[in-house]
C-alpha cells in the first residue's frame, strides 16, 4: 500500500514516553512477528524531543522534580508483567544512573548527558532520591535510543519535529497524516495517536474569570502545565489565590519562591526556615479537601512483598461481571478494593512489626479472607488484632481530614494544618509505619485491575461520573501521587514565613466588582474572606475533546471521525471528555463506521482506557505496559499480513 509491496509504514503521533514504550515493545516482538526481509518505516511526529516528549523535556526549570523515588521509575517489563510478548528487563532510573558514578554496569548505548548539572545529579543519585525532571528526561532519552538500537535492521525510525494537524484517508486504504509547515503529508498503513497529556481551552467559568481579570487589570491563569506557565506578570507581594493543592500547586509554589531567588536554611532541630528574596507573591491556597496530597513514602517494605492481587483480581472481577447487573462502584466494587488495600496494609504490619499486633498472622488472615470489608465482625477482628488505632486503616480519616472541623481564626487554622502536614511527612518517612507502603502497593494493584471493569461497561453512568472519574481518581491521586516529603517541609516553612496561607476545604472562588478582586472562602474558617488580585487554577487541564488544543484530535472530532466516551443509562448520562477506543487493541471508534477504525489506534492519557502512566514502579504489572505489548503485537501482525497480501496481489497481476 505505501511504497513497495514489501514496505510497511507506521506513523506515531507523539514521541513521548508512551510512544517510546510502544517502540520498545515493537523491538521486543519483532523477532517473532516481523519478516526481516521486509522494510518497516516508522515515522514519529512531535515538536518535542523523542523519549521525553513535552512533559519530560529537558527544557524546563531545574527546580522541578518527580514525585517518585528513582528506584520506583522504570520503562521496562519485568517478571510481574502478564504479557504475550517477551519480557525484556531493563534498568530503573536509579539502576541506569549508577553507571555514571561507577557503582553499576554500563548500559548500551552509553553516552553521558550533555547537561553538566544533570550529569552531576546522576553521579550522586540514590534509589531513595526524588530526581529532577531533567534527570528523568535524560533517562527517557536513553530508553528511546536503546529501543532504536534493538530494532532489526529492516525497521527504521524517522522523527519529524513538527505537529500533526489532521489524518485523512479511507478506512481500508492509505492514511494521510498532515503536518504543520509541510506541504506533503505522510502516507501510512497504520496511525497510532500517542500525544499524551493535552491542553484544553478554558471552560466557561475560566473564561468569565479571565474576562474579570482583563476588566480590572488583574492576573488569571487557567489550568496549565506548570512548566509552561508564564508567571512573570505576578508582582512581588501580590496576593494570589491558588485553587488546587496537588502536584501542580507544589510546582507553582516552587517556581514562585525558589524560582524567584528564595532559599531555605536548615535549623539545628532539623526544621526549615525560608529565606525570602523579596520577589515572591503571597499565596493563598485552598481545594476540595483543603490539605496537600499525602507525602510520598521514602522507605522500602520491611517485610516480604504481599501477594497481590488477592481480593480484587481477575477472579473477583469475573464473579462481579458474572452477576450480569449494573454495578455501583462504592456499593458493589469498593468493598473489594478496600479489602485489597487493607490486605496490603496489614500484611506489612504483621510481618514487619509483629510487636504491634495481637494475633498470629495465619489466624488473622484466615478470618480476614472470610469477612467483607464492612462486616461488623471485620471491625471487631481488626480492633482485636491491632490494638493501636494509629496502626489501623481508616479510609474516611485519610480521605477527608478536615471534615467536621471549623476554626475561629485563620491563624488557628494555619497552626492546625502545619501540624497536620508535619505529622504526615514524619509518618511517611518513618519505616515504623511501613504498613502505609503495603497499602500503597495494593492501591497500585487495584488501579491496574480497574481498566477491565470499565471496559466491561457494567458500571452505571452515575457511578462512572461521580465515583470513578470523580471520587476514585481524586482519592487515588491524594494517597498515591503526592509530593516528596521535602517539598511539604518547604511548604510548612513558607507558611511560617507568611508566603503561603491556607484557605481551607471546599474552597469557593468569587469575584468582587467593587474592589476588582478575586475572593476565596471556606467553611473551615467561617466568616473569613480572602481578597486577591490574581487567581491561578492550580491543577492540570481535564480531558475534553470539545475543548482540546490538539489540532489533529480537534479536526477528527469536528469531522465526526471519533467519538467522546458517553456512558448512559435510564437515570444519567456522563460525558467523560475521553476519546473512545476499542477494548481490543485500542482502535479509535469512528461513528461513521459504526465501530473501530481499522487503521487508527489511540493510546494513553486522552483515551477511555484510563491506563495513563507511561512508566511505572517495578514489579507492579503496569497496565500501560500490558497495553503497549498488545498493541505492538497487533500492529506488527496487521502490517505483516497486509504486506503479504500486497505482495501476493502484485505477483498475481504479473502472471
Amino acid at each position: 500500500m505505501s511504497g513497495a509491496p514489501s514496505t510497511a509504514v507506521l506513523v506515531v503521533v507523539g514521541a513521548g514516553p508512551r510512544a517510546t514504550g510502544l517502540l520498545e515493545r515493537i523491538a521486543a516482538n519483532a523477532p517473532e512477528l516481523w519478516d526481516e526481509t521486509r522494510e518497516l518505516r516508522i515515522h514519529l511526529v512531535d515538536p518535542h524531543p523523542p523519549g521525553p516528549g513535552r512533559v519530560w523535556r529537558h527544557e524546563q526549570s531545574a527546580l522541578l522534580r518527580m514525585n517518585s523515588m528513582a528506584e520506583d521509575v522504570t520503562m521496562f517489563t519485568d517478571e510481574s508483567s502478564t504479557i504475550e510478548g517477551p519480557v525484556r528487563p531493563g534498568p530503573s532510573l536509579a539502576e541506569w544512573a549508577e553507571q555514571f558514578s561507577g557503582r553499576g554496569p554500563r548500559h548500551a548505548p552509553h553516552t553521558e548527558p550533555a547537561d553538566p548539572e544533570v550529569l552531576a545529579e546522576l553521579r550522586t543519585l540514590q534509589g531513595s532520591d526524588f530526581p529532577t525532571r531533567r534527570a528523568q528526561s535524560a533517562y527517557l532519552d536513553w530508553v528511546f535510543r536503546r529501543a532504536l538500537a534493538e530494532l532489526p535492521p529492516s525497521v527504521t525510525v524517522e522523527w519529524h519535529r513538527t505537529t500533526a494537524t489532521a489524518v485523512t484517508g479511507p478506512p481500508h486504504g492509505p492514511q494521510q497524516v498532515h503536518l504543520a509547515g509541510r506541504a506533503t503529508p505522510l502516507t501510512a498503513d497504520l496511525v497510532v495517536l500517542a500525544q499524551g497529556h493535552l491542553g484544553s481551552t478554558p471552560t466557561a467559568e475560566h473564561r468569565d474569570h479571565a474576562s474579570f481579570a482583563r476588566r480590572h487589570g488583574r492576573f488569571h491563569l487557567p489550568p496549565e502545565f506548570s512548566a509552561d506557565a508564564d508567571l512573570s506578570a505576578l508582582r512581588p507581594g501580590e496576593h494570589v489565590v491558588l485553587r488546587g493543592f496537588g502536584l501542580a500547586f507544589i510546582d507553582l509554589m516552587t517556581l514562585l519562591t525558589e524560582g524567584r531567588g528564595g532559599g531555605y536554611r536548615t535549623e539545628a532541630d532539623g526544621t526549615l526556615t525560608y529565606l525570602p528574596s523579596g520577589r515572591e507573591p503571597v499565596l493563598h491556597v485552598g481545594s476540595r479537601r483543603g490539605v496537600p496530597y499525602h507525602s510520598k513514602t521514602r522507605y522500602r517494605l520491611q517485610g516480604p512483598r504481599p501477594g497481590l492481587p488477592r481480593h480484587f483480581g481477575p477472579e473477583a472481577l469475573d464473579a462481579l461481571l458474572a452477576e450480569g447487573r449494573p454495578l455501583d462502584l462504592r456499593r458493589d466494587v469498593w468493598p473489594l478494593m478496600a479489602k485489597e488495600i487493607g490486605f496490603g496494609h496489614y500484611h506489612e504490619l504483621f510481618h514487619a512489626h509483629p510487636g504491634r499486633t495481637a494475633l498470629p498472622w495465619p489466624d488473622f488472615v484466615a478470618a480476614y479472607d472470610r469477612l467483607g470489608w464492612y462486616d461488623d465482625d471485620m471491625a471487631t477482628l481488626v480492633a482485636t488484632a491491632v490494638p493501636d488505632p494509629a496502626d489501623r486503616l481508616d479510609f474516611e480519616a485519610l480521605d477527608r481530614p478536615l471534615d467536621g472541623l471549623a476554626f475561629p481564626t485563620p491563624d488557628a487554622f494555619q497552626d492546625h494544618l502545619r501540624a497536620h502536614i508535619a505529622q504526615d511527612v514524619a509518618r511517611r518517612e518513618d519505616p515504623e509505619f511501613s504498613a502505609d507502603l503495603g497499602a500503597f502497593l495494593a492501591l497500585l494493584s487495584v488501579y491496574g485491575q480497574l481498566p477491565r471493569l470499565v471496559a466491561a461497561g457494567r458500571l452505571t453512568a452515575r457511578s462512572v461520573a461521580g465515583q470513578l472519574d470523580g471520587w476514585w481518581h481524586g482519592f487515588f491521586s491524594f494517597l498515591a501521587s503526592g509530593p516528596p516529603g521535602f517539598r511539604l517541609r518547604q511548604l510548612v516553612a513558607l507558611s511560617r514565613a507568611g508566603i503561603v496561607h491556607f484557605v481551607g476545604a471546599g474552597v469557593r472562588i468569587g469575584t468582587d466588582e467593587n474592589t476588582g478582586t478575586f475572593t476565596a472562602t471556606s467553611a473551615t474558617v467561617p466568616g473569613h474572606t480572602v481578597h486577591a488580585t490574581a487567581l491561578i487554577e492550580a491543577y492540570l487541564p481535564g480531558p475534553s475533546l470539545d475543548r482540546t488544543e490538539d489540532p489533529l484530535l480537534r479536526d477528527l472530532h469536528l469531522a465526526g471521525a471519533l467519538t467522546e466516551e458517553v456512558v448512559a443509562d435510564p437515570t444519567h448520562t456522563h460525558r467523560s471528555g475521553l476519546l473512545t477506543v476499542s477494548t481490543t487493541n485500542a482502535h479509535v471508534i469512528d461513528p461513521s463506521l459504526g465501530g473501530p477504525h481499522p487503521r487508527r489506534i489511540a493510546l494513553g492519557a486522552p483515551t477511555n482506557s484510563r491506563a495513563v502512566a507511561a512508566f511505572a514502579r517495578p514489579g507492579t504489572n503496569a497496565p500501560a505496559f500490558r497495553q503497549n505489548d498488545a498493541v505492538a503485537r497487533a500492529v506488527l501482525r496487521t502490517l505483516a499480513s497486509e504486506a503479504s497480501i500486497s505482495e501476493r496481489e502484485m505477483t498475481e497481476s504479473t502472471m
